[in-house]
């Protein structure tokens, strides 16, 4: 998910989204453990993913306290 449509989403969204991508990390991580994943790359693109999600909630939030 790109930057631009990350910003997109509310912050409600956004934490609903960064709760179930974190699920999938986890189970992408099990998955690893026991090496059934093909590609352990995902589990690096999923973290910087969450991170993203992380950075737009805290901006959006810092300009809602910047705006009061």
């Amino acid at each position: 998910m790109k930057v631009a449509e990350i910003r997109e989403l509310t912050v409600e969204e956004l934490l609903k989204k960064i709760k179930n991508t974190d699920r999938d990390l986890a189970d992408l991580k099990f998955k690893h453990s026991l090496n059934q994943l093909e590609n352990p790359i995902s589990i690096r693109a999923l973290r910087k993913e969450i991170a993203r999600m992380i950075t737009v909630v805290t901006e959006k939030k810092n300009a809602e306290k910047q705006g009061k």
